[in-house]
């Protein structure tokens, strides 16, 4: 049966008689600019839409030469022949594109375009181009904005980097011209070619130049800073105003001609008169308390004038700083009233014939805290004197306080009690456990015993402190860590079972006995065994030295920081009245321990005890026998 399907009849051919008129349509509808040149470029065809985009009807062009009417670089000037890209087309029949050229519109605007050109061959004609464009002033206004918004952004980045940074600097230290001296070095160049800074003193009508810094002459801060004239009231003064007012001041090369010849704006004009400047800030140090300086920072030579973004980081970079001054004067107020309380805490060290003794305290330097470490030296009823050496847990004024209410019970306990150090040492513990909030502490107490002109030797406990150190005169050196035992404040006799041996060390004469609180040894830099050697180093190197000058040395050496440190130091005299080497014999049973500034002092109406009576109730430590 004969297929119903009947092939498709094969393709008409086109109608070749209407290609020009579809070319033409082409030509004339293209979203594009069209432009057809000669061999010689000089313009055959153009289309409507080139017509519209370089706003030049065809019937003005055709027959010109392209590249002379149209090519034109950015800011419309004439571009040399042998430059144009487009052109080139002719000489090598190789085609071209590119997106960074400008044509020429009728008024005399330029049009950037992005294009492409390739040759165009007619029969029977030499080889001339095609060049197809678009209109690239969106696409090109939009990069501009681009740029625009990038270099803002960069502007702003870079304004807030250094916002960062000063306030970095400022947080950094407590020491106030120091750091307004590194503030003035940071707005050169960036924010200004120079900088000074003018501070109020404590009697406020005072003013003093602590920085000036400028790039191109370094030598005018040693010649420009110092005291200044007081200040006065000048009205229209820009440093007066930024200094009473707290107000941001602008001023150009007209306003500081007109200011007043007051002292102090006279001072300020030297300024200019030394350094340049057409145009410059003062800027208040501020806080909402009160105005504390005010820094200048100028432009000189062809640097522009401040904008108003600039003035508004500059003003916000001043009461940053002003912030700054504030907090660290309230710090030195608050140091030195706690530093006051504590120094009023620490004892006077009695005065005991040949032996020498001297202390030292110094607060923590990076923390606007005290602590509870303390020294104590005093006479006991039956002639001992003691040294005692302690830090209570804490940073702070109740720490203060706390240490305050230990070392007073202690100093009761050895007084009323006359018992041995280990002794001591428990019923404070219960005292602490039982009638105090103190929190723990660690303590060292040592009794020197031994008649006048010698020989002596310490009697000591320890409660979880470092141990003291002995110093002999040639320079050797023994840390004394017997007699250990818990700290205290933990009940650890009641609920440990623990306690705190007694511990002896013969001294030999012209020895030294370092004790100290762990800051001495121990920081977030420095481990306590490093510290340990080093103090160990620092003391034999020191060993010859007055005392006095030994203690001041060795603080020196060690450069405590990070916490407060006591430091107290026992100097022990040569033996008897002759040579170092006369060493008798510690004091028989019967004899009493007394200590040399008063031979004879006992309690009134009471006789000397001996040492069997002063400790019959000690518990002896294991490595010191029993008197005889």
């Amino acid at each position: 049966m004969p297929s119903s399907h009947r092939p498709s009849p094969p393709p008409r051919p086109a109608d070749r008689t209407r290609e020009p008129d579809v070319l033409r349509a082409v030509f004339d509808s293209l979203g594009a600019g069209i432009y057809a040149t000669d061999s010689m470029g000089r313009l055959i065809a153009a289309n409507p839409r080139a017509e519209r985009m370089v706003a030049r009807p065809s019937a003005e062009m055709l027959g010109h030469d392209m590249h002379n009417l149209l090519h034109r670089d950015a800011d419309g000037a004439e571009i040399p022949r042998e430059d144009c890209r487009m052109l080139a087309v002719l000489a090598d029949g190789r085609p071209r594109e590119g997106g960074d050229e400008y044509l020429l519109r009728g008024d005399g605007t330029t049009l950037p375009v992005i294009w492409s050109a390739a040759p165009l061959e007619l029969p029977g004609e030499p080889t001339g181009l095609v060049l197809a464009f678009h209109d690239f002033s969106v696409r090109r206004a939009a990069e501009r904005q681009t740029a625009a918004y990038l270099e803002a952004l960069e502007a702003l980045t870079t304004r807030l980097t250094l916002v960062s940074e000063v306030s970095s600097v400022l947080i950094s230290s407590l020491d106030v011209p120091r750091v307004l001296r590194k503030l003035g070095r940071m707005l050169v160049p960036g924010l200004a070619d120079w900088t000074a800074v003018d501070m109020l003193t404590d009697q406020q009508d005072e003013v003093r130049r602590i920085a000036v810094h400028s790039g191109a002459d370094p030598a005018a801060a040693g010649e420009l800073e110092g005291v200044l004239p007081p200040l006065a009231e000048s009205a229209g003064a820009g440093l007066v105003r930024a200094l009473r007012g707290a107000e941001t001041v602008l001023l150009d090369a007209r306003d500081l001609a007109r200011e007043p010849d007051a002292p102090l704006i006279a001072a300020h004009r030297r300024l200019f008169e030394r350094l340049g400047g057409h145009s410059a800030v003062v800027v208040p140090l501020h806080s909402r308390r009160r105005v504390f300086g005010a820094f200048t920072a100028a432009r000189t030579g062809d640097s522009p004038p401040y904008t108003d973004d600039e003035v508004m980081v500059l003003a916000d970079i001043g009461r940053r700083a002003g912030l700054a001054v504030d907090n660290a004067r309230l710090f030195d107020q608050q140091r030195h009233v706690a530093e006051s309380m504590q120094r009023q805490l620490l004892t006077p060290l009695p005065q005991v014939d040949h032996l020498l003794m001297a202390a030292r305290y110094r607060p923590a330097q990076v923390a606007a805290e005290i602590g509870g470490d303390w020294y104590d030296a005093f006479l006991l009823e039956d002639g001992v004197t003691t040294m005692v050496i302690g830090d209570v847990v804490g940073h702070d004024l109740q720490a203060a306080a706390h240490m305050a209410e230990v070392r007073n019970m202690l100093r009761a306990l050895a007084w009323d009690r006359r018992e041995p150090p280990s002794v001591i040492m428990r019923r404070l513990d219960e005292a602490m456990t039982n009638t105090s909030d103190a929190p723990m502490a660690t303590v060292v107490f040592a009794r020197i015993e031994g008649r006048e002109g010698g020989p002596w030797r310490l009697h000591w406990v320890n409660a979880g402190h470092p141990p003291p150190l002995l110093v002999a005169p040639d320079g050797g050196t023994r840390f004394l860590d017997a007699g250990h035992g818990p700290l205290l404040g933990m009940s650890a006799t009641l609920n440990l079972g623990l306690h705190w041996p007694d511990a002896y060390e013969d001294l030999p004469p012209e020895a030294t006995v370092v004790f100290y609180t762990d800051g001495l040894v121990e920081s977030r830099t420095r481990p306590i065994d490093t510290g340990m050697e080093l103090l160990c180093r620092h003391a034999s190197a020191l060993a010859r030295h007055g005392l006095e000058e030994f203690c001041d040395e060795l603080l020196e050496r060690m450069d405590p920081r990070g916490d407060d440190v006591a430091l107290l130091a026992l100097r022990l005299p040569r033996y008897g009245e002759g040579a170092p080497g006369d060493h008798t014999p510690p004091p028989s049973r019967g004899e009493p321990v007394r200590s040399p500034a008063d031979p004879s002092r006992s309690a009134p109406g009471a006789e000397a005890l001996d040492a069997d009576e002063v400790f019959t109730r000690a518990p002896r430590g294991p490595d010191r026998p029993p008197l005889p």
